[in-house]
């Protein structure tokens, strides 16, 4: 997942409000989002190169995100799945602040990961070493550190808080903000090492490329009353791109 907005408390009806975009090459195989056999409680999709996930949510409240760090300089293929850092929170009983206290980041790639429960939400970079418990607010996260501001982060920031100040938020409106495909200016264009073309083609927070781009969009609303209403539309690559979407709404256990 390479662009993660949410706010945690800030709309009275609704303690988070999740929108994400997960950016991957179209090549690798992808099931979308339901529940697992394997884990009855847990809905998410499924990367089937690897097993994991990069979103899920639990009907207990838990729920999980991760996004990788840009850095051309660490491709490291002798390291676990960084997904399996979600599947195994969700399907697991630890608190947030115990999981990501006992989590060995040396032994992944660069990744952000955010765990949360109806208790609290914790957060974890394993470039910088930071593990901290958020408070109320908005935060948005892409493929550097929480809260940096590249433009999607900013833009997407924005276009959330704008959705928080109604009385209902509609998924539909989520996806619509996710679904901008406006690329950055080249003055607010982070240096990531990939070179000049390659960080306007990754700017908008909908990303289209040959063989590359956004391939899952997800909403999900945990309401104060217990209920939870996730939405994910998902780019089935093809020589004719379809959208699959898939919509549930169910209430905790």
């Amino acid at each position: 997942m390479c662009t993660l907005l949410f706010a945690l408390g800030v709309h009275p009806g609704y303690p988070l409000v999740l929108a994400a975009n997960r950016d991957e090459f179209y090549a690798r195989k992808t099931a979308p989002a339901g529940w697992w056999r394997e884990a009855p409680q847990l809905f998410a999709g499924r990367d089937l190169q690897a097993g994991g996930t990069w979103f899920g949510v639990t009907r207990r409240g838990r729920w999980a995100a991760l996004t990788n760090v840009r850095d051309p300089a660490d491709i490291r293929l002798d390291v676990r799945s960084r997904g399996a850092l979600v599947a195994d929170y969700l399907r697991g009983t630890d608190d947030p602040g115990a999981y990501v206290a006992a989590i060995a980041g040396e032994r992944y790639a660069g990744f952000n990961l955010v765990c949360g429960d109806p208790h609290g939400v914790w957060y974890m970079n394993n470039k910088t070493g930071e593990r901290l418990r958020l408070a109320p607010g908005l935060y948005g996260i892409s493929n550097a550190a929480l809260d940096t501001p590249w433009p999607k982060v900013v833009r997407g920031k924005s276009g959330l808080a704008r959705l928080l100040t109604g009385e209902a938020i509609e998924p539909r409106a989520i996806m619509a903000m996710l679904a901008d495909a406006t690329p950055a200016a080249d003055a607010e264009l982070p240096d990531t090492g990939v070179g000049l073309e390659l960080e306007r083609a990754l700017s908008p927070l909908c990303i289209a490329m040959p063989g590359y781009g956004t391939r899952v969009s997800t909403a999900l609303l945990l309401g104060a009353d217990g209920w939870a209403l996730c939405r994910e539309q998902a780019t089935v690559p093809g020589p004719h791109p379809a959208i699959a979407e898939v919509k549930f709404r169910f209430a905790g256990a």
